[in-house]
């Protein structure tokens, strides 16, 4: 039997770069006592961004998992990237976290990548602690912060604490202490303790009264959800704080509210509340729901409709887990493993069902950043690292041999830049083989394919970020020899319009004439369809079964090979089989398959080709006396204004702006403002490019 289930917290932190994500980290391991010295970002010191270019670049590009104590709960805690270049990383760590920490600046507020790993964490179901961190900043407004929550990511905070004072030591009212409004004292945090000692005191009399407001806000929230705390009220008795713990951990664990918390991480104001929060508030692997997959199929039953399946977070279920993690090595890959259910044992044999194979599970090792300890066992609720698969990548699914289930995996965004490189001799090339599969097996969202005619390799990535870091790779840390070329745009194509269509194969192959006629019809299809969709339409009398499978295979296969004009992927359009004609004599699988070739390309040219270009949302923050230059250099890229916010003395500008002008933008932006604005660029969507661009590539 393993540990109680109840004292597990599986969390991640997850933010807008720069709001401070890491430093929480580091002072969460500090004051649990597992680190005995606070790392800092700047200095790379930190215990989570232990590679290179982290240190470098001040930033987190890879997650990181650490473990520690708190009280009575153990943490399994992940670190995740702000930048979006890098949202892969959050998406598969949100996918198998319990419950999830967000970061916001008390200065910069809701910011672009806030936004987006809000909706991400909506999209698991993931419950919320939010803590407003830089507290201590110039500009720090909590109120602020809040409403923008409320308004800009459509949350339910229930603020728990309060900050005393804003701004940093040199004002007259700075940030210096918070008050808890469920226990009703102010805490403050001595400067020799470096923030593990918290001191409660009794409320001063000239915050008194604003505390008191702030906890009725707090209580009025929290009658919705428990009629014993409405009694106490209507019995006008204080509530127990036992009881609006309980109230208020109900109600974040099914994602009603998210209790809000503040401080500053920095100089370790507001950590272990913070602490106490993830441990009061966050739900353990006990609290969620069971994990949904379904049972694969087997044998003759392989195209029988998928029978739903269900594994509870006990140790005596059949074990399930999920592949989220891939750290590839020569000697054997890292495979970071969510455990759902029953026990994963070191030395044992697991099925993936994804792939229908069985894999080893040599070992089995707990992480904490870039150190690690062996265990022979894992159960129900851990996070390990797992050493011996040699078929499982990111989002597969392992399982009891016995029992199967196959769980959902996870999806990615797609890819909108990419770069040219060359080996510069066949050595080099065999190198870059085994470098580039090395890489894809650790990213998911990093593609690269060669091309035959002209030699070189096309890498593609999520930014010019993200393509520079994986360049750096290639040259720093794998020392290999390759040209590298200017990041260009990843285009797409589509269609403007319906068009039916017949294709045909009528000709001699090996001395056998063939015939097949194959009509299709081509439309657009809506804007969140990225991939090209086959449909089926045939009437089942009017061709042989393995025609009309061969055709579909066909059409699926030209839709996954690219557009006739430029060659670039196909997106958001259906091929509708719609019948087609056979001859008694010459026609076969594969003349059906040559005519829906055919059909394919006269289609692709009827329904009017138009090339589709990626737009990004960017948004911008500013002082305002540069307001008016960015407006127009963003209109001068093509962009549109959708929205400006005013913060304090600074600006935010939402806008779209095709990727292809924002090449080098960062120094255009620094250049415009001095060095004082700051941008965050996201992939938003794609859309029809003007016939400038389009004619560049013969549309």
């Amino acid at each position: 039997m393993g540990r109680d289930l109840k004292q597990l917290r599986n969390i991640g932190v997850i933010a807008h770069v720069d709001a401070g994500k890491t430093t929480v980290t580091e002072r969460m391991l500090f004051c649990s006592g597992v680190t005995y010295r606070v790392g800092e970002v700047d200095k790379g010191t930190t215990e989570t961004d232990f590679d290179e270019e982290e240190q470098q670049r001040g930033i987190t590009i890879y997650s990181a998992c650490v473990s520690f104590p708190w009280r009575d709960v153990s943490v399994n805690l992940i670190d995740t990237p702000g930048h979006v270049d890098f949202t892969a990383e959050v998406e598969r760590s949100l996918r198998v976290l319990d419950g999830v920490v967000v970061v916001f600046s008390a200065r910069e507020g809701v910011e672009a990548q806030s936004e987006t790993v809000w909706r991400q964490a909506n999209k698991y179901s993931v419950p919320r602690v939010a803590f407003i961190n830089k507290m201590d900043r110039e500009g720090a407004s909590f109120e602020s912060t809040l409403r923008q929550m409320e308004r800009r990511l459509d949350a339910s905070p229930v603020v728990v604490q309060i900050p005393v004072g804003e701004g940093p030591p040199h004002l007259k009212d700075s940030f210096r202490a918070v008050i808890d409004l469920i226990a009703m004292k102010m805490l403050v945090f001595p400067e020799a303790g470096q923030g593990k000692v918290v001191q409660g005191v009794p409320i001063p009399d000239e915050q008194q009264e604003r505390a008191e407001l702030w906890r009725e806000t707090m209580l009025e929230r929290l009658y919705d959800f428990s009629s014993e705390l409405m009694e106490q009220a209507l019995q006008d008795k204080a509530a127990p704080e036992d009881l609006v713990r309980r109230v208020l951990r109900e109600a974040t664990v099914q994602g009603l509210v998210q209790p809000v918390l503040c401080g500053s991480a920095l100089d370790g104001i507001g950590v272990p509340p913070l602490l106490d929060a993830v441990a009061f508030y966050l739900p353990s692997p006990a609290d969620r729901p069971p994990v949904v997959g379904h049972a694969p199929a087997s044998g003759k039953k392989k195209n029988a409709e998928p029978v739903v399946a269900q594994r509870s977070p006990q140790f005596d279920e059949p074990f399930s887990g999920l592949v989220f993690k891939v750290l590839p090595a020569k000697t054997g890959d890292l495979c970071w493993v969510r455990i759902y259910s029953g026990e994963l044992k070191a030395n044992s044999r697991v099925y993936n069902p994804g792939k229908d194979k069985r894999e080893n599970v040599a070992q089995l090792w707990r992480m904490h950043a870039s150190r690690r300890e062996q265990v022979p066992v894992a159960s129900a609720g851990d996070i390990v690292g797992v050493i011996g698969l040699r078929n499982s990548v990111t989002g597969d699914t392992l399982c009891d041999p016995q029992d199967p289930i196959l769980l959902e995996p996870i999806h990615f965004p797609e890819t909108v830049l990419s770069m040219a490189i060359e080996p510069e001799s066949t050595d080099e090339r065999k190198k870059l083989t085994e470098v580039l599969d090395l890489m894809r097996r650790q990213d998911p969202t990093f593609v690269a394919m060669d091309n035959s005619e002209t030699g070189q390799t096309l890498i593609s990535g999520m930014g010019e970020l993200h393509l520079e870091v994986i360049k750096n790779r290639l040259l720093r840390d794998f020392k290999l020899q390759v040209k590298v070329h200017k990041p260009r745009v990843s285009y797409r194509e589509s269609v403007l319009q319906s068009a039916e269509v017949e294709g045909e194969c009528h000709r001699q192959v090996g001395g056998a004439q063939l015939f097949a006629k194959v009509r299709v019809r081509m439309e657009p299809t809506s804007a969140d369809q990225s991939k090209v969709v086959v449909m089926n339409a045939c009437p089942p009398e009017s061709l042989p079964r393995d025609f009309v499978d061969a055709a579909l295979g066909e059409l699926q296969a030209m839709g996954e090979a690219g557009g006739a004009i430029g060659g670039f992927p196909l997106m958001r359009l259906r091929v509708v089989l719609l019948g087609g004609e056979q001859a008694e004599v010459g026609s076969n699988e594969v003349a059906f398959r040559i005519a829906a070739s055919d059909a394919f390309n006269r289609a692709l040219r009827a329904a009017g080709p138009v090339l589709m270009e990626p737009i990004m949302r960017v948004e911008i923050t500013t002082p305002e006396d540069y307001l008016g230059e960015f407006v127009a250099d963003v209109q001068q890229r093509r962009g549109a204004i959708s929205r400006t916010d005013p913060r304090g003395d600074r600006v935010t500008i939402d806008a779209e702006v095709p990727l292809a002008e924002l090449f080098g933008y960062s120094s255009s932006m620094r250049s415009i403002s001095q060095g004082r604005a700051g941008c965050a660029i996201e992939p938003l969507t794609y859309a029809a490019a003007p016939a400038q661009v389009a004619g560049e590539f013969g549309f």
